[in-house]
This record gives structure tokens, sequence and C-alpha cells, in this order.
């Protein structure tokens, strides 16, 4: 049986979305949680504001941070705002969606040490061409400590797995995890992001029960560092992570 698959754009398809998005007047807000970030924020920053004109709204929402994240944030030119109330990561972003306007909001990550300013027009473009796309993730190479690969241990061994036997066609996401996500703000105004560490999967999969797995896309961005948590930190994110794909899918795991 043929499912439905998720649209991976061509280098080809993205030159030519990219033409058209130059040519397009269409302004994005620029969502980024942050916790603790003070040493990579900056930089981050600076790559969003690099990409130009199409950056209409920027807004880095310190999340609880104990270091020197806003100010950071602030002196690169940022508009910070600080979640006074929330449960983590989800929370963040819907903060900041609720403080934005545009009509296509993206979201980064603040502890990555590459952000490049082609981050965003990648993945803006892909909604300019084709209407029907609701949601764009990236997708990458991870490298792992000297390793060229190996990065993103929950994505291969958590995420893509269970998406591969529970939802047809979603397996093809190769980084449903990805912090690095574009979406259209008519698409967030009927889905309520999911708190904490099960963020990303939940949106992935609400998107795609209210859209159809043809209405998401991927977009590949060449490399893509930060640092790697070690493994004993990862069990409570991918326990989260199971925990809301199965409930997505009508199993309700025991209370622990």
């Amino acid at each position: 049986m043929n499912f439905p698959t998720p649209w991976t754009v061509s280098t080809e398809e993205l030159q030519d979305a990219a033409h058209l998005l130059s040519a397009s007047d269409v302004r994005v807000a620029v969502v980024i949680p942050a916790k603790d970030e003070a040493t990579t924020i900056g930089p981050v920053v600076d790559a969003v504001l690099a990409s130009g004109e199409l950056i209409g709204e920027l807004v880095v929402v310190n999340d609880h941070s104990l270091d020197d994240t806003a100010t950071v944030a602030r002196r690169h030119g940022a508009t910070v705002l600080d979640l006074e109330h929330g449960t983590g990561k989800g929370a963040a972003m819907a903060f900041g969606v609720a403080h934005t306007s545009a009509d296509i909001v993206v979201f980064l990550d603040g502890d990555v040490v590459n952000t490049q300013p082609h981050f965003v027009p990648s993945l803006v473009a892909p909604l300019v061409a084709r209407p029907e796309t609701a949601l764009v993730k990236a997708f990458y190479i991870r490298p792992l400590h000297d390793m060229p690969s190996g990065g993103g241990r929950v994505n291969e061994l958590t995420a893509r797995p269970i998406l591969s036997l529970l939802y047809p066609g979603l397996g093809e996401i190769r980084q449903p995890l990805a912090g690095e996500t574009a979406v259209r703000r008519r698409v967030l105004d009927q889905i309520e992001l999911a708190e904490g560490y099960g963020v990303e999967i939940a949106l992935l999969l609400d998107v795609a029960q209210s859209y159809g797995v043809q209405s998401l896309a991927q977009v590949d961005m060449g490399i893509r560092c930060h640092r790697n948590r070690p493994l004993e930190e990862l069990r409570p994110m991918a326990t989260e992570i199971l925990r809301v794909a199965l409930e997505r899918y009508g199993l309700t795991p025991p209370a622990q």
C-alpha cells in the first residue's frame, strides 16, 4: 500500500522556491526559546538578522535562564521576552508565538554553534512555493564529539523508530525532533503546542493529522553543531517523546 509522504525539497526545488521568496513581500517572525544559552545565543541572533528584510520580528524567549542569555540576546538586537511561568521548551515557544504577528513563524534553537543566515530563508521558501505546505522541518548531519556524525541519538533511536512503526509516511522525516521549523500561523492557531521535550514530535503529529502527511516538507541544512548531552540526560527526553507519540496514537501509558 502506498502512503502519502512528506516533500523532501531537492536542491533545484529549493533554488526555485528561493527565487519566489525573493520576489515576495512575506515577513517572518523568528522565535528562539532559550535557557542558559549565553555562550551561543549572540551568534544565533546575528545569523538570523543577516537574513535581511525577510525578518519582521525576532524574539528570544528567556526561559528562566540563570546566566546572561537575556542580556546577550538584547545586545545582539533581539527582542527578549522573559517567561515567568512555564514547563519547558513548548511553553516558551507558545509564549513567543503569542507575542508575534507574522503569518509565518520560524522556530530556531539557541544552542546551535553554526547557525547560518540561510537557515530561515531555506525553511520559509517551501511555504511560499507551495500554499498546501503547512510545516517545514530541517534535516542535517549532526557530529558527535570528534566524530563527523552520530549526533541526534534520541532522534535516531526513539523518534524515528516509533514514527516508522505507528505513523505511515512520517518515518520519512529525517529529523522529527529538529528545533528548526517553519509553520504557518493559521496552522498554529489550530494547534496547542505541547509542553516540555515533547513539543517537536507533537507539533509534527498534530499537523500531519490535521492537514495530512503531504502538507509536511523537509529541507537539507547541511551540518548542525551544538553541545551533545551525556547519555544519562537523554532518558527523560526519550521517555517524553515516546509518551507523546503513544498518546497521539490513542494509547495512554500508565502514570509513573
